[in-house]
């Protein structure tokens, strides 16, 4: 894949006598994603560790893995503006910069606010970071194959990130410490800045035009207040005050900043990217597909520990099935592309991974490893990668070279908005089933004269079969969100010859 000189609209400085080799700007590029990536997982397997050693309350833990989570939503947008005016391999440094300081500030933590606000600072240097990652591969390859190939492997390294993250987290937790989940960024931060600051050719949009602070305030907070209110959800439920003012408050500044974009000379988000129907299509079908892909690192952890009593070392080592198919079927993607449109191989690996999902919705207490997991962890982990890389394509290749780093900000945003919406719905779904189950089979013990199916009685909580029936009950679920979403592809994404 021969690396692709910037086009015209973009304006290069302090240019390298050589141009880098592509490999060398797929790694760096990549990297960076990797570790974005693997910071949303990475820290779970970890948390009961934290909880003990820094004396974290429920709040507390939850906010260690919100923190990172709302600031990387709502900052997204502004991150992949600021690459294309101030510099996309300046961004990169930026946000990596800062992401590979908080990591170190998060793992020498000795007080829980210093622990949540590292984490905030790793989730805005994440916001900065990944955007620039993606812009750099789609303005330094050529459309076509060699783009939709580097935009499979970023995919693909992107998936392996979020499914890495409890095999990492829990061999650094068991063998080292929680602290380690942290740091470990610290040297593979500084490894990528050097390389990435030796390989990387700068280049950015039009130069002179001013980035749009009131549309960057509306679209941040506006992000943040509406993640806020889902993540609220799950604690307060979506009726509470808690949840709803965040929730519309978020959706207000949301209106207001379409507003404001529309009159604005310079826009943060030109609204007339959305007249683009490979953008529009790709990024609301990956909001849809985000609420329901979630499920399978969310409800398959806590279904391998407290259903199977896996280790969380033994849980890492189950995701290997996950973690490999998606890999295959990202890399799979770009060849298949060559061979059908990318409206059919979306549509197809949705419909594989409707499948899968529908098919692990059947798990149960007695399940095992071999009979339970490892067909239906194949069967949606292909279909989701194959799903993944399409759609990044179409949402990437219908913008002017000038929009990239916009382009790739919304392409995570719609994602995860769409997977922090679909886990607040989801956890509520599997809730409600596992209180239902749990107060029946405890009503038949009683009738029976005891509880001898572990399904837990009265004071000792939900045993494994309501756990097994919440957690199937939310694969259900998210078989149908991610039904709607090929659906979706089918009537609004466009169809291109290969």
């Amino acid at each position: 894949m021969p690396a692709h000189t910037p086009s015209a609209t973009d304006h290069s400085s302090a240019a390298p006598r050589v141009t880098p080799p592509a490999w060398a700007v797929m790694l760096a590029a990549c990297a960076g994603q990797f570790l974005v990536v693997l910071d949303v997982s990475v820290v779970n397997v970890a948390l009961p560790s934290m909880r003990t050693d820094l004396g974290l309350g429920e709040t507390a833990l939850q906010w260690v893995v919100n923190a990172y989570v709302l600031t990387f939503a709502g900052f997204l947008l502004l991150g992949g503006r600021a690459a294309d005016l101030f510099g996309r391999k300046r961004a990169f440094l930026v946000g990596l910069g800062l992401f590979t300081a908080a990591s170190l500030a998060g793992g020498l933590a000795q007080q829980p606010w210093q622990l949540i606000a590292a984490r905030a600072a790793q989730g805005l240097g994440a916001a900065v970071l990944s955007p620039a990652t993606l812009t750099i591969l789609t303005t330094s390859f050529p459309g076509g194959a060699a783009r939709t190939r580097a935009i499979g492997t970023w995919t693909a390294v992107g998936a392996g990130g979020g499914a890495a993250g409890g095999l990492v987290g829990g061999l650094l937790t068991e063998y080292l410490s929680w602290r380690w989940v942290l740091l470990v960024n610290v040297p593979v931060g500084a490894l990528v800045l050097v390389a990435a600051g030796w390989w990387l050719v700068e280049s950015r949009a039009a130069a002179g035009r001013r980035l749009d602070v009131p549309g960057a305030v509306l679209v941040t907070t506006g992000v943040a207040s509406l993640a806020y209110g889902i993540v609220g959800t799950e604690q307060h439920g979506w009726g509470a005050a808690a949840s709803l003012v965040p929730l519309l408050g978020g959706c207000a500044l949301l209106v207001a900043f379409v507003a404001v974009e529309a009159r604005t000379r310079e826009p943060l988000m030109p609204l007339g990217l959305f007249r683009v129907r490979a953008v529009s299509a790709a990024n609301a079908a990956m909001l849809v597909c985000g609420g329901g892909m979630f499920a399978m690192w969310y409800f398959m952890s806590l279904y391998l520990q407290n259903v199977l009593h896996f280790s969380p070392v033994q849980a890492g080592l189950a995701f290997l099935p996950h973690t490999l198919s998606i890999v295959l079927g990202s890399k799979l993607a770009p060849r298949l592309m060559g061979v059908v449109s990318g409206k059919t191989l979306a549509m197809a690996g949705g419909t594989m991974a409707v499948v899968g999902y529908a098919w692990q919705s059947r798990m149960d207490a007695d399940g095992t490893f071999l009979g339970t997991v490892l067909g239906p962890a194949i069967v949606m982990s292909l279909g989701s990668g194959l799903l993944m890389t399409p759609l990044a394509t179409a949402a990437t290749s219908g913008a002017a070279p000038s929009e990239a780093g916009l382009v790739a900000g919304l392409v995570n945003t719609s994602r995860q908005i769409g997977g922090a919406l679909g886990l607040a719905v989801l956890t509520a779904v599997a809730a409600d089933r596992i209180s239902a189950t749990a107060a029946t089979t405890a009503t038949g013990a009683g009738a029976g004269g005891g509880a001898g199916d572990g399904s837990g009685g009265a004071g000792d909580g939900p045993g494994p079969v309501a756990l097994a029936a919440g957690y199937g009950h939310a694969f259900t679920v998210a078989s149908c969100i991610i039904a709607a979403a090929v659906v979706l592809m089918a009537v609004a994404l466009p169809r291109r010859r290969p």
